[in-house]
């Protein structure tokens, strides 16, 4: 379905094409005048503008290079009568998609219509393989093969089944946003587009317009019309990472979404359908900030229909020889060998907590490829927060106590000992150790 402006000063014109453009599944919004089709195409996103030529109030040359100015993504197709043909091919020249001259057939313009959205969804698709193409060369996986990550990867199959709302929750860098992308992949959905938000990189007062979309002038500083982040993810689905940063404002206005599927762009009291299904994701405790009066309980428990929680690295340690494989293979070129981990390397790397989780795992590795050069990755290469947390659990283990003479004669000795003890040799005999030194009596514990 495309948004299609139709402006023409003829009603018979006007009447048809838009009846015919509706049942072709097409909405279509009507202009009488160029000055209301100017002011529609200004401050409105319309995938497909068809506009006479000659219109009292503005031509159609004006609208379509206003619309050209604005930088918009609109189509322009433009009607005009026979003597006006050279206007059309100039437009043409300038960027016009196509034009067509009176009297026309009014299924030929359907037809073009057609085309046009036929390239758009071709685009679209197009645009949707490479960033999956892309989210796979960037190793976008889930990957574990632990108990709470089998758990997970099995609740993932379960859920991406399901046009459900999804609450993922977990600590930072535990990898929610590729447990959205998985739901998506996994599901009727795959193909269509994956649009992800984080709410935490948008001012407070820029948040609602990045997600719903705003007219030209609807704010200070909004130059052109845009169609925000539901519109993109029509059809497809909308991640809405760090959910617990939107204000009370936008969150009322994305309870509309959810119980309606439907919203209004700023600055414009037209209503816009989308079919998205939502998933979001949060690492605080969301019935904390309800309790504070920071998040809507009603929206809580429509976004919070099914739940995923992901464990935290340090809960899947079993987990951790798998990544490191993962990690170091992408950073490999071609075909070549993944680089082995030093016993001491590993050591430290099992012994740290890794507070920033996944992500702070493939930040260390990455670190320890580079200052290797590819070859065998000891302590020395690891972050100095990671290297040096070995040497600080090693000084935190209890010292030894000191041995008395008796004990490091005997540890000095104790081939001698063992060989004079199994000699056949008569006169072979095992050498006496001395007594115990007095000082040492009561710390040694060995004598």
């Amino acid at each position: 379905m495309l948004e299609i402006l139709l402006i023409d000063d003829e009603p018979s014109i006007r009447l048809s094409v838009g009846d015919a453009l509706g049942a072709a599944g097409h909405r279509v919004t009507l202009a009488s005048d160029g000055r209301e089709g100017l002011r529609l195409a200004t401050h409105r996103a319309f995938d497909v503008v068809v506009t006479d030529v000659r219109l009292p109030g503005a031509d159609g040359l004006t609208i379509f290079r206003e619309v050209k100015r604005l930088g918009s993504t609109t189509d322009v197709i433009l009607i005009t009568a026979f003597g006006a043909v050279d206007d059309a091919v100039t437009a043409m020249k300038e960027g016009a998609h196509d034009y067509l001259t009176k009297p026309f057939d009014v299924a030929e313009l359907v037809l073009r219509i057609e085309r046009i959205a036929d390239r758009r969804r071709i685009q679209r698709e197009l645009d949707q393989a490479r960033a999956e193409l892309a989210a796979r060369d960037a190793g976008a996986l889930v990957v574990g093969q632990s108990p709470p990550m089998v758990r997970l990867l099995d609740r993932i199959e379960t859920m991406a089944q399901s046009d459900a709302a999804v609450l993922i929750t977990g600590e930072s860098g535990t990898g929610k946003e590729l447990v959205a992308r998985a739901l998506h992949e996994h599901g009727p959905r795959r193909g269509r587009p994956f649009v992800a938000v984080n709410c935490a990189a948008f001012p407070e007062t820029l948040l609602e317009a990045e997600l719903f979309g705003h007219e030209r002038g609807a704010f200070t500083g909004a130059v052109r019309k845009r169609d925000g982040r539901f519109r993109a993810a029509d059809g497809g689905t909308l991640f809405l990472d760090e959910i617990a940063e939107i204000p009370l404002p936008a969150q009322a206005k994305l309870l509309r979404v959810l119980q309606d599927g439907a919203f209004e762009p700023l600055g414009t009291n037209t209503s816009v359908r989308v079919d998205v299904r939502l998933v979001c994701a949060t690492h605080r405790n969301l019935k904390e900030h309800i309790a504070t009066a920071r998040f809507r309980e009603d929206l809580y428990y429509r976004v919070n229909v099914l739940d995923l929680h992901i464990p935290a690295l340090r809960e899947r340690r079993g987990d951790l020889p798998l990544l490191a494989q993962h990690f170091l293979r992408r950073y490999v070129k071609g075909d070549g060998p993944v680089p082995p981990i030093a016993p001491r390397a590993w050591a430290a790397l099992s012994q740290y907590p890794f507070p920033g989780n996944v992500r702070e795992l493939e930040h260390a590795l990455e670190h320890a490829f580079v200052l290797s050069r590819g070859a065998e990755i000891d302590i020395q290469h690891l972050p100095a927060d990671i290297a040096g947390s070995a040497g600080e659990l090693a000084a935190l283990a209890p010292p030894r106590k000191p041995l008395c003479d008796r004990c490091r004669w005997r540890s000095r000795n104790s081939s001698a000992s063992t060989c004079c003890a199994r000699s056949s040799s008569p006169k072979a005999s095992a050498p006496r150790p001395p007594r115990c030194s007095a000082s040492l009596a009561r710390t040694c514990g060995r004598s």
